[in-house]
Order: structure tokens, then C-alpha cells, then sequence
């Protein structure tokens, strides 16, 4: 059966309740038996027969525009929106809309509805509007906050986006400081793209002070000191991710090599990412020290750093990086064997996901601090596991 017909049938017996009504309201001064209406009937064939389109266009007909068949027509209208029908739902609430004899509820509910349908068919200037004008009226303004932040995070508006979340935050009583600091960073890398490294390094600052779990704002302060040279700052700022999320440790390493390059403290990024790896594990931790040990004492201890760590921490990345060092020091049948699993490895890494949104499983080998498909902040982590880390 067709699942629109499981929409209607509500809408179909709120219609031969109307219908009823007004015919027991005809017929009881004429004392004649209650009915249903010939056109209810007709319009529940419809939908008995997964004719819906039909069964719609004679429930529209039986409505009048009258306080007892607002909500039918509500109802109506949101079916549209759902269908993808806005042209329609638009219609049918404009008309709701702009009738003098509904009250002040009424006409509230009706803007609401015809502002989520501008809001649908993207025209986002309007559906604002009206959105505005319900919560300077105070009617239904916790819809309409959220539909208004909605708006200006797709705006990427994100000062009027902090200034809605804090009045959203005040209403509810839902802490909001995670999203706010997330609009103060698109603020900072904004400023940073256009050069403004003062006003980026402040707004960063700033979304530290709304949330100082925030590890995008760490990140953007790291980035920003390390391009003027403050390499302690820089190394404060990365390692500060530890405590806030150890998950995104490996957005860290390749800045945090260089800053400890500059300083010529090897010693002190081989002690920290030693703690980090007895921590939190992680491949990306112990493939940066294997690095660090093939530098200072050659491929071979790097190896069996590589092999302690697999026997505890099994990894096809762990396994790849293996194979590489190995193919350096072997030859002939040897070196012709590695080269195979080598490339296999390869392969097996080369489209697996990186990322995934713990909220509706999106992945993808980019990391989105706004999930691409269920919009939300946080929610995009590092992949664990044999290929992960």
C-alpha cells in the first residue's frame, strides 16, 4: 500500500467528522437521520483504490476556511510540504493567512506553516520574515529560534547564528556553548582566509572561553601562533587537545612535528606522543614515533617497534607502514613478495572512510566539524578500528 494513504486516512476521517457535523447541524431541524456526506464517500474510495491525488482534491472541496476547519486545513497544507507538493502548501496557508475571522492561535499556527514551507522551497529571506515576526510576538518562539538558526547557519550568517543560539539557550535552558563556539571558529577561519591572523587569533580565543572542550579552536590558535613563529604557543595550544578530545590527536601530529622541530626538542614530542600512545593508543600516534625512531636509530628499530605494537594493536595502516620499511632492505623473490602485499595494503586503505558522524553514520576521508548530512556540530570523529585507528 501506498504510505501516503497512511497521511490520509487521518485527514480522511477528520473530513467525515466535519462532514457529519454539519449535516447533523442541517438535519436535526429537519429530523432526518445523520449521514456521511456523498463526496466523503467518494473521497475514501479514492484512497481504498491508492488513488490519493483524487482522494485530496475532494477533501479540499468539502473544506470551508472557518475556525472548525483551520486545523484540517493545517493539516492539509503540512501533507503537501511533506510530499514535496510546497507550491500547493504554500497556497493553502496564504489563504489561512489572510482570513480576518481566526485567532490570534490560529493565525500563528498558519504563519508557523507557511513559514516552514517558504523555509522548504528555500526561499529563506521570507520564511525569516515570518519566522521573526512569530518571535517578536512571542508565538511558538522556541519554533521559531530554531527554524531561524537553521536559517542563518545555511546563510552561514554566523554572528546573527551566535546572537539566535544564545536567546534559543536562554528559552530552553539547552546548553548551546559547543554550537556557539563552533560559529566563533567559521568566524576565525574566515578572518584567517582574508588575512586577518589579529581578529582570527581573537575569535578563536573566544570560542575557547564559550567552550574550552572545543577542539576546533585550539587547532585554529596552534595554527595561527605557529605562522608567527610562536612555537611554544603553538605546541600549548596542540597538546591541549590531549585533555579536550585524544580522538583528534592526529589533526595535531604534522603541525606538532614542526613546531618541536624548531625548537629542537625531539625529546620532549618522543616523551609526549610515548604518553599519548600508552593513553589512548591510536595509529597515528605510533606510526609519527616509529618515524621518530627510523630517524634516530634507523628502519630496523622502527620495525620492531612497529611489531610490538601490532601484536597488541592489530592495523592494516601499522601493517602497510611494516612493508615499506621492509622493502627498503630486501631484494629479488623478497622484495617482489612485499611488493604485492604492499600494494594490497594500499588498496585496502585508498577509499576506506576516515571520519564517521556518530549521529547518522555519515563517513567520508574529510573531517567536517558540521556533519554534511545530518547537520550537526561535534558529531564527525576519527574511525577506530583495523583500518581506523
Amino acid at each position: 500500500m501506498n504510505p501516503l494513504l497512511f497521511l490520509l486516512l487521518p485527514l480522511a476521517a477528520a473530513a467525515g467528522w466535519f462532514a457529519a457535523v454539519h449535516s447533523l447541524r442541517r438535519r436535526v431541524t429537519r429530523r432526518q437521520p445523520v449521514g456521511f456526506s456523498s463526496d466523503y464517500f467518494r473521497g475514501l474510495n479514492y484512497l481504498l483504490n491508492e488513488q490519493p491525488d483524487k482522494a485530496i482534491e475532494v477533501f479540499v472541496k468539502m473544506l470551508e476556511v472557518d475556525p472548525d476547519t483551520v486545523e484540517m486545513h493545517l493539516a492539509l497544507g503540512n501533507l503537501f510540504r511533506q510530499r514535496g507538493e510546497v507550491d500547493r502548501a504554500i497556497r493553502i496557508h496564504q489563504n489561512l493567512v489572510a482570513r480576518n475571522n481566526l485567532d490570534s492561535e490560529q493565525r500563528s499556527m498558519a504563519l508557523l506553516e507557511l513559514a516552514q514551507d517558504y523555509m522548504r522551497a528555500g526561499l529563506l529571506d521570507r520564511a525569516e520574515s515570518l519566522f521573526l515576526e512569530l518571535v517578536e510576538l512571542n508565538e511558538h518562539p522556541v519554533a521559531g529560534l530554531r527554524h531561524l538558526l537553521v536559517i542563518y547557519q545555511q546563510e552561514k550568517d554566523w554572528e546573527r547564528a551566535i546572537s539566535i543560539a544564545r536567546r534559543l539557550e536562554s528559552a530552553t535552558g539547552e546548553p548551546m556553548n559547543a554550537e556557539i563556539a563552533q560559529f566563533y571558529c567559521e568566524l576565525a577561519e574566515s578572518a584567517w582566509n582574508r588575512a586577518r591572523r589579529g581578529e582570527a587569533g581573537e575569535l578563536a580565543e573566544q570560542a575557547l572561553r564559550t567552550d574550552p572542550k572545543g577542539v576546533r579552536g585550539s587547532l585554529i590558535v596552534g595554527r595561527i601562533a605557529a605562522a608567527e613563529g610562536r612555537w611554544r604557543e603553538a605546541i600549548e595550544a596542540l597538546t591541549g587537545v590531549e585533555s579536550q578530545d585524544p580522538d583528534f590527536l592526529p589533526e595535531t601530529l604534522p603541525l606538532l612535528k614542526q613546531c618541536y622541530g624548531h625548537t629542537g626538542s625531539r625529546s620532549e614530542l618522543i616523551a609526549f606522543l610515548h604518553h599519548c600512545l600508552t593513553s589512548h593508543g591510536g595509529i597515528s600516534v605510533m606510526l609519527s614515533l616509529a618515524d621518530l625512531l627510523s630517524q634516530e636509530h634507523g628502519d630496523e628499530e622502527a620495525a620492531e617497534f612497529i611489531i610490538e605494537q601490532l601484536r597488541q594493536r592489530p592495523s592494516v595502516r601499522g601493517l602497510d607502514r611494516l612493508i615499506q620499511l621492509h622493502l627498503a632492505h630486501t631484494e629479488g623473490a623478497a622484495q617482489e613478495s612485499l611488493t604485492i602485499l604492499k600494494d594490497l595494503t594500499t588498496k585496502l586503505l585508498e577509499n576506506e572512510p576516515v571520519y564517521r558522524c556518530r549521529s547518522c553514520g555519515f563517513s567520508g576521508r574529510s573531517l567536517h566539524w558540521q556533519c554534511p548530512s545530518c547537520k550537526q556540530w561535534n558529531t564527525v570523529k576519527p574511525i577506530h578500528g583495523v583500518v581506523g585507528e
